[in-house]
């Protein structure tokens, strides 16, 4: 019999953390945009500051959402709401998982943040890593804003009333909100904007980009690498999954997208059987924008361009003027 686990009870947690939320052991990592953590030192000076922002916050959140009705909601199945909490599974969501397995079972591979060699500029997100004394492990999770990182080579710093040279290698704002909390198995999600941005995860829109892929397989004949899933393939291309959500599978045909790469001078490579081969996510955008029309050329320059948006101007015809 398969062993099934009980998802966590957040208002039990917020209880107990809160009665030892000055004994947990801190640890901060930062992660880039490949989901590569790195490990940083913090002075002994901001401990106050990391719990209030990043925990305690978080705990006040629940608790006081325990009395007005708070209720916790599946991710997968609901929406934002007022007094609601989503909450997911970590499995489900596999770079969070893959990030929380490197700092779990792969820290000797871990390198200590330097900016001389990583750069701030690709940092991605922050991660709290709290331990309570009895052994309970969780995540406090906030996304890096570069709008709110300066860099001290082009920045000043006010002091008594005088501009002087900003000492700091870095300066970073760090959001004051509530994001992602992550207990166990479970993804406790307090703004789901930041969630789906951070982790690159999107229930909604990749169940709709799925269904598009298997309309995908069986209107067009696709050549792929042995071992490679294009569902997958897929899911590592935010911009595609986007795409397919507006997609109009077979409005154009096979052959008609070959022939517009070879219009459009792009290198879409086929097989004897006149398969187009996908070998990798630039030959998969290169499909996706072919059958999505995404290619033009200027009848004033003779340049080709790749659409970025496109707006149908014939739509508008025939109907009566706004205003």
């Amino acid at each position: 019999m398969e062993e099934t686990t009980e998802p966590t009870d957040i208002f039990l947690w917020a209880n107990q953390t809160d009665a030892v939320k000055n004994e947990l052991q801190m640890e901060l990592f930062v992660f880039n945009k490949n989901y590569t953590p790195y490990s940083i030192n913090f002075s002994s000076n901001l401990e106050t500051q990391l719990k209030a922002m990043f925990v305690f916050d978080l705990i006040s959140t629940v608790i006081f959402g325990a009395g007005t009705g708070l209720s916790v909601r599946d991710y997968e199945l609901s929406e934002a709401e007022e007094n609601v909490l989503l909450r997911t599974e970590l499995t489900k969501v596999g770079r969070a998982e893959t990030l929380l397995h490197l700092i779990e079972h792969e820290r000797s591979d871990i390198m200590p943040f330097s900016e001389t060699e990583h750069e701030f500029k690709r940092i991605k997100g922050i991660i709290l890593r709290c331990k309570r004394p009895d052994g309970t492990v969780f995540y406090a999770t906030k996304a890096v804003q570069q709008s709110n990182v300066l860099q001290g080579s082009v920045s000043w710093q006010l002091t008594g009333g005088t501009f002087a040279a900003f000492e700091p290698e870095i300066g970073v704002r760090i959001p004051v909100d509530n994001q992602v909390l992550i207990i166990g198995g479970d993804i406790f999600i307090f703004n789901q904007t930041k969630f789906e941005k951070l982790f690159q995860y999107s229930y909604k829109q990749q169940l709709i980009a799925d269904k598009k892929v298997e309309e995908l397989l069986a209107a067009y004949k696709l050549s792929l690498p042995d071992g490679m899933d294009l569902q997958a393939l897929v899911r590592e291309k935010p911009g595609v999954v986007r795409k397919l959500q507006k997609l109009e599978v077979g409005g154009i045909t096979q052959d008609q997208a070959i022939d517009y790469a070879d219009t459009m001078q792009l290198d879409l490579m086929t097989d004897d059987q006149n398969k187009i081969i996908i070998m990798d996510g630039r030959d998969l955008d290169m499909f996706v924008n072919l059958i999505n029309e995404d290619y033009i050329t200027s009848e004033i320059t003779g340049k080709r361009y790749e659409i970025k948006s496109k707006k149908l101007l014939d739509e508008a015809e025939g109907e009566p003027p706004r205003g």
